[in-house]
């Protein structure tokens, strides 16, 4: 029989050889068709000359779980529901086949085991990957649980413990740990996976593996503290720390974490049926939350963005396989090191002395030799990537580069004067980037002699870890300049957004007046405490104040001075916040800012800033006011960039927010947020607001346009 997406090949022992392999997707994902059409493939593999079964794919990755685009049309509990049960049905007879017919079914992981992929895995007796492959659950980063059995399948095969870090997290594991903790049997090369396969599937037919499977073998691996798991005071203790760190963690902000802990608890608790029934409940229930819809609207935002080329011509981007990158601290060195280690091209650092050239290459070395230490590398690749990076002090071989990053002070002038220097000695074709966080690209480009190969570049610290990458263009910037700057950056690993020239672009601007209010704030009575305690349980991973300490007071008090300039009184702070730079405070580089420090951990905020900004003791704030204030001010500032022109689209706004300066995805980023409070009430905030505290509150535009016609920002 033909199969759409699947290739089925019954071997002389008997062995049947499913491969997925998803006719209209690149890569393999559960839609409706596909789930379908596997019910039909388990028909035949319950028929009497299939002895064993393999199952792959014909795809680069395994399965990577569901099409999300499917969890749209089940927001309604009945469709969900039904939707899952047939999923469930299918992987149950799966399991069936080495459980009740003693055929073996071994699992051949390659690639993206994730989802649906991994809980399809799990119905194996037995699982086998290659070492590139990532075996997860992260359905809670959809603001939902594994729903085809994962919460019961999972815990049971690698310990209560281990099932919840996988899940309630939703973070992958790699082989080696997956092996360590019993969730795969064995890990073999690439090429040699499907051979292997079939061995260990022929191997198996008549022994009990193929009833019992690993779950006997590995009982032991798979609960690592028998007494705290095997009796029941013990598992209490257990779910009990779970739900706290949860709650620490997430600010109990997201529900599914919650939800997945009880489905596993009432799993453990009173049976897997009980459990099933609770998982498919919860998953129902969660798939309808406003938390949900925002995270999906993230995930397929940035699905979009994988294929936006940042222009709207069809020129192609220039080929990049040298970069020069101006500067070695933590900025220069953290862009060395992606460009090096992702984007595999040749890297060379400048630096004004050998001490800096030094600090840039040791800055790579690390970010290399710690992925090597997990495992993500090996020593030959570890060299391999050492060696495409140089360093110098000098311009000798900048003729052959491709594209040129500069990472140095935020002052034009030493910008522009590096613009010069740079052209004159590389070729006509090169591009000039900027990894300025606040200047205008205009301003710099204005010493260029190519202002077409100038772009913006922001990068967001520590580059090696945040995953945005903020493309800014001038009016006189080539398309082909922009099609290449985003192509690298997609090559980085970055997530990338093209956004117009201005003062602070998106990212920089929209933390302005959001930061300033923070001042405001704090010059009213609210203490430290209550303001990034607030912030942090509105959602963002730390509070204002604290981010200032972490950019820097001083360079935070430069930021301002060039807003203030660009834009000025809507964007005038306090003035007592000039004190803290008078009594150099500079936060964590320090150790002197809101907060004390000792050998840079943080202990608790410095009580002496309120002295030092001419304040008496707080007098405290209701939350309420404090996230009021603070969230209108960001929102009404993005809403801003839109009308500008800074921004392309309220989608590029979210995913920058979100991306770049941790933005609470459970809200979607700031335009989601918008269209779910609705325009209108936004724009009543503000408009009291004005009328307390001043016209910095004053609605933008476009935001009483959308509150008049009722348009959401997002569709």
């Amino acid at each position: 029989m033909e199969y759409k997406n699947y290739h089925f090949e019954l071997t002389e022992q008997g062995v049947a050889v499913v491969l997925m392999d998803r006719h209209d997707e690149a890569m393999n994902t559960l839609g409706e068709e596909f789930v379908r059409e596997l019910a039909i493939v388990v028909d035949r593999l319950e028929q009497p000359d299939v002895k064993a079964v393999v199952i792959g794919s014909a795809k680069k990755d395994f399965l990577a779980g569901a099409d999300i685009k499917m969890f749209t049309d089940m927001e309604a509990d009945e469709t969900a529901v039904e939707a899952l049960q047939a999923l469930h049905e299918i992987y149950d007879r799966i399991e069936a086949l080495h459980q009740v017919a003693d055929k073996p079914v071994v699992a051949a992981i390659t690639g993206a085991c994730l989802g649906g992929g991994l809980e399809l895995a799990l119905t194996a007796s037995m699982r086998i990957c290659t070492d590139t492959a990532q075996l997860g659950q992260p359905e809670v980063q959809l603001g939902l649980i594994p729903g085809a059995g994962g919460t019961q399948r999972l815990p049971a095969l690698v310990g209560i413990q281990n099932g919840l870090q996988m899940i309630v997290t939703g973070r992958p594991v790699r082989p080696y740990k997956a092996k360590k903790m019993g969730l795969v049997d064995e890990i073999v090369p690439t090429e040699k996976l499907l051979d292997i396969a079939r061995k260990r599937a022929v191997e198996a037919i008549g022994t009990q593996q193929s009833k019992d499977g690993i779950r006997s073998k590995l009982r032991v691996a798979a609960i690592k503290d028998m007494a705290l798991e095997g009796n029941p005071a013990g598992r209490k203790m257990l779910f009990k720390k779970a739900t706290e760190m949860m709650v620490a963690e997430t600010g109990g902000n997201y529900p599914a974490p919650r939800r997945a802990i009880e489905a596993i608890q009432i799993g453990i608790d009173h049976g897997r049926a009980a459990g099933v029934a609770a998982e498919i409940r919860f998953f129902a229930e969660l798939v309808e939350t406003p938390e949900s819809a925002a995270l999906r609207s993230i995930f397929f935002a940035s699905q979009e963005l994988k294929r936006d080329t940042g222009i709207d011509s069809h020129v192609d981007p220039l080929d990049v396989d040298t970069v020069a990158v101006l500067g070695g601290g933590l900025m220069g060195g953290g862009i060395a090191a992606v460009s090096a280690i992702n984007a595999g091209v040749n890297v060379r650092i400048k630096e004004i002395d050998d001490a800096g050239v030094g600090r840039g290459l040791a800055y790579v070395d690390r970010v290399v030799s710690k992925r090597a230490k997990r495992r993500r590398m090996s020593e030959f690749e570890v060299d391999q990537i050492m060696n495409r990076v140089t360093g110098s002090t000098t311009w000798d071989g900048f003729e052959r580069t491709d594209l040129v990053i500069e990472a140095v002070f935020e002052d034009l002038d030493l910008k522009r004067s590096i613009v010069k220097d740079v052209e004159a000695v590389v070729s006509k074709d090169t591009i000039f980037a900027s990894n300025t966080s606040t200047l205008p690209i205009t301003e710099i480009a204005k010493a260029s002699n190519r202002p077409d190969k100038v772009v913006g570049m922001h990068y967001f610290s520590p580059v090696e870890k945040m995953p945005l990458l903020e493309v800014i263009t001038t009016e006189k910037t080539s398309d082909e300049t922009t099609a290449t700057a985003v192509a690298f950056g997609k090559r980085q690993g970055k997530t990338v957004i093209v956004v117009n020239d201005g003062t602070g672009f998106y990212t920089s601007r929209v933390l302005g007046p959001y930061t300033n209010e923070a001042g405001f704030l704090l010059a009213e009575g609210a203490s430290v405490e209550d303001i990034d305690s607030a912030m942090k349980s509105w959602g963002f991973p730390i509070g204002p104040l604290l981010l200032g300490d972490e950019v820097g007071i001083d360079v935070g008090a430069h930021i301002s001075e060039i807003f203030l300039d660009a834009f000025g009184d809507r964007m005038k702070g306090p003035d007592m916040m000039a004190a803290l730079v008078a009594d150099d405070r500079k936060g964590r580089k320090n150790g002197r800012g809101f907060y004390i420090y000792d050998k840079g951990e943080r202990k608790g905020v410095d009580d002496s800033v309120y002295g030092v900004l001419g304040l008496g003791a707080p007098k405290g704030m209701a939350r309420s006011e404090i996230q009021e204030r603070l969230s209108m001010a960001f929102l009404n500032e993005a809403a801003l960039c839109l009308e500008e022109g800074i921004l392309r689209s309220a989608r590029d706004g979210d995913i920058g927010a979100v991306f770049g300066l941790g933005y609470p995805p459970f809200r979607g980023g700031p335009f989601w947020t918008i269209d779910t409070m609705g325009a209108d009430v936004v724009v009543n905030k503000l408009d009291a607001l004005a009328a307390k505290h001043g016209k910095r509150f004053t609605p933008a535009q476009i935001l009483r346009d959308h509150a008049e016609s009722g348009e959401r920002f997002r569709t």
